[in-house]
């Protein structure tokens, strides 16, 4: 018997975000299933904590907004 292989973790499908004390540099991943759920959980922790909001997750990969790509799109040009 040999030892399992090790394969990478899947990401949760859903919304995600980080929650830490302030001034700390890491935190617990909390992952909702809709957007409001995680709107209401950052309005809920951001009286004591700091919230980043990490975005939607599918498939394993983040899903892009369409405002972050034209952001990016306007980056690359100015470079």
């Amino acid at each position: 018997m040999g030892r399992p292989p090790v394969l990478p973790k899947k990401k949760k499908d859903g919304f995600w975000l980080e929650v830490r004390n302030r001034g700390e540099k890491s935190g617990i991943v909390l992952i909702r299933d809709s957007y409001e759920e995680m709107m209401r959980s950052a309005r809920q922790y951001a009286t004591t904590k700091e919230v980043i909001i990490l975005g939607e997750h599918k498939d394993g990969k983040k899903v892009d907004s369409s405002s972050e790509k034209a952001e990016r799109r306007k980056a690359k040009a100015k470079a």
